[in-house]
C-alpha cells in the first residue's frame, strides 16, 4: 500500500499568469514565495509553497502528496506501473522547480494529475499574507471523479486513505486525523474540483465574505457549516474557473477503531446544515 503522509501542493496552468498572481495575493491572501521561468509559487504556511500557477493550459492541474522517503517512492512507482498507471520520474530540474528532493507523476483512474514527492522544502519562515485572511494553511483538495466507487477503491486500497463520510457517492477521505484531505466529486472529466485553505476563526470567514463581495468575486457556496466535518465554510471562484474554499473548525478523528463512515444525502442539506445552497447545476431551482 502506498502510504501518503499529507497533501502538499497544487499546480495550476493558466493563460493569464499576471491575473492569477493578482488573485492569489489580493483576493486569496497568499504570499509570493518565488517567481521563476513562467511560474509563481505561493506560501500559505511554513512550507516553501503550497500553490503554483504556471503558464500553460488551464486543464493542466496537479495535486501532490508526500511519501516518507526514496524507498517508499520507488515502491509506489513499482506498484503503480504494475497496476497500469505509467509513471514519470521527475528530472533534477523539475524537482528543483517544485522544491522537493524527488517525485514521480502519474494519473489516477479518472485521469487526475498526481505527484508523489519526497522531502518537500520548508521555508523556515512564517507565512505573511498580503491581506489578513486569517489563513493557517493549505488543508485539502477536492478531485473530480468519473466513477466514484472505482476511484474510492484506488485511494483506499492502493493508497492509505480512509473514508470518513460520504455525501451521496462522494467520499471524504482522511490521511491522518483531519476529517478529510481528499474528497471525490462526480464529474464528467478529470480536474481539481476545489482547493481548501483553513482559516483561524469564524470572524475570518465573515471578513473574507465582505472582502469578496466588495470586489465582486463570485461566491458559490456559503457561509455555512458542513454536517460531515463540522467546518464552517465559504466557497468562491478563482482564475480559470477554479473554486477555492476557506474553512475553520474541521473535526479530527482520533479513535480510528471506533469511527464508522456516515452517509449524507447528495442534496443541499448534506452539504450545509445552515441551509445555504451550493450554486451548482444539481441544486439550481
Amino acid at each position: 500500500m502506498i502510504e501518503l503522509k499529507d497533501v502538499v501542493y497544487c499546480r495550476l496552468g493558466t493563460r493569464d499568469l499576471e491575473g492569477a498572481e493578482w488573485f492569489a495575493v489580493n483576493i486569496l491572501g497568499l504570499e509570493v514565495a518565488e517567481r521563476h521561468r513562467g511560474a509563481i509559487h505561493f506560501k500559505s504556511d511554513s512550507r516553501y509553497h503550497t500553490l503554483c500557477y504556471f503558464e500553460g493550459d488551464p486543464d493542466e492541474q496537479v495535486t501532490a502528496f508526500e511519501v516518507a522517503g526514496r524507498s517508499e517512492l520507488q515502491a509506489a512507482a513499482a506498484t503503480l506501473e504494475q497496476l497500469g498507471h505509467p509513471v514519470h520520474a521527475g528530472t533534477a530540474e523539475e524537482c528543483a522547480t517544485r522544491h522537493v528532493r524527488e517525485f514521480i507523476r502519474f494519473t489516477d483512474p479518472t485521469g487526475n494529475g498526481i505527484e508523489l514527492v519526497v522531502r518537500p522544502e520548508h521555508s523556515g519562515q512564517r507565512y505573511h499574507g498580503t491581506r489578513d485572511a486569517g489563513i493557517t494553511g493549505f488543508s485539502h483538495v477536492g478531485l473530480c471523479t468519473t466513477d466514484a466507487a472505482r476511484d474510492e477503491k484506488f485511494w483506499t486500497t492502493v493508497c492509505n486513505a480512509r473514508v470518513s463520510d460520504r455525501i451521496g457517492d462522494a467520499p471524504l477521505m482522511r490521511l491522518g486525523s483531519i476529517h478529510h484531505s481528499i474528497a471525490l466529486f462526480p464529474f464528467h472529466k478529470p480536474g481539481i474540483q476545489h482547493i481548501n485553505h483553513q482559516v483561524e476563526a469564524t470572524d475570518d470567514i465573515q471578513r473574507s465574505l465582505n472582502h469578496l463581495r466588495d470586489r465582486q468575486i463570485n461566491i458559490t457556496f456559503g457561509p455555512g457549516r458542513h454536517p460531515t466535518s463540522s467546518a464552517q465554510f465559504l466557497y468562491f471562484s478563482g482564475p480559470d474557473g477554479m473554486t477555492f474554499e476557506y474553512s475553520t473548525g474541521v473535526c479530527e478523528i482520533h479513535d480510528e477503531p471506533m469511527w464508522r463512515d456516515r452517509q449524507f444525502p447528495f442534496e443541499p442539506v448534506g452539504f450545509c446544515q445552515w441551509g445555504s445552497r451550493p450554486r451548482i447545476a444539481a441544486f439550481e431551482d
